[in-house]
């Protein structure tokens, strides 16, 4: 399945387990997170959950193959894809995620949602949407313009450019750097002393905070009548296929 999910004290963990291809998401990949995410919302048991990737990767995106395989069928955005990214607005517990390696496309938007984001010095952010001839996803063209202001918006999810762990840092992405060797055992900590908080105040102290997800959902599924849009048109195919001709074989994600 590629996504690894365990239970301990009352902390949800969802690692991807894809590192042959630097965690590249499947469609399969994106059903696991959601029914983990939606079951973990419901079960009372559960009071955290935290993301993490493998092997020094957190994830290279959509895996393109396997993408447009979907949305070719689909004549859209993959369902699996839009049902992933509808679910994380809509979550009540909080998540934490821990970053190393690369963040693309999905890697980076779903950090937006996440309620605490550790990384380690060699971790890297990138949205090229632009670049294959799409748009930004997960109501990221609302969010990170909030989170970083429009300038540092506008570079990242138009320009394309690569953001480092310290910069990613100092706009307010990433909460702290962590040493490799240290950052899944910290994620874990923190997570474990959430986990042990009031829960009906933890709960209440994140829908305060996040006062607005209906029009966080609304600019969701926005952007992703426009991907629909776009993933038609002349220019994303042209993109796309210039991406597979210099794309090395087993080369995945976004």
């Amino acid at each position: 399945m590629s996504v690894e999910i365990s239970v301990t004290d009352g902390v949800q963990i969802l690692r991807l387990a894809r590192p042959e291809k630097r965690n590249a998401l499947t469609q399969e990949m994106y059903r696991a997170l959601s029914d983990a995410l939606e079951a973990g919302e419901t079960d009372d048991s559960i009071r955290v959950r935290v993301i993490l990737g493998s092997s020094g990767h957190f994830t290279a995106g959509n895996d393109i193959a396997d993408f447009l395989s979907t949305a070719k069928g689909d004549h859209g955005t993959p369902r699996e894809v839009l049902r992933f990214i509808e679910v994380l607005p809509l979550l009540k517990k909080p998540l934490i995620a821990g970053v190393d390696g690369q963040a693309i496309g999905i890697g980076t938007t779903l950090l937006l949602h996440c309620d605490l984001v550790y990384a380690t010095p060699r971790a890297t952010f990138a949205t090229p949407f632009l670049d294959l001839g799409l748009v930004p996803e997960a109501a990221s063209s609302l969010l990170v313009p909030r989170l970083m202001g429009y300038p540092r918006a506008f570079e990242m999810l138009v320009l394309g450019e690569t953001f480092s762990a310290g910069r990613a840092c100092d706009a307010g992405l990433v909460n702290m750097l962590v040493d490799p060797e240290a950052l899944d055992i910290h994620v874990l900590s923190v997570a474990a002393r959430l986990a042990k908080k009031p829960p009906h105040a933890l709960l209440t102290a994140k829908r305060l905070l996040r006062s607005d997800s209906s029009a966080v959902l609304d600019r969701t599924r926005e952007e992703a009548a426009e991907f629909a849009r776009c993933l038609t048109s002349p220019e994303a195919r042209a993109a796309f296929e210039a991406f597979f001709a210099r794309a090395r074989p087993g080369k995945s994600g976004s």
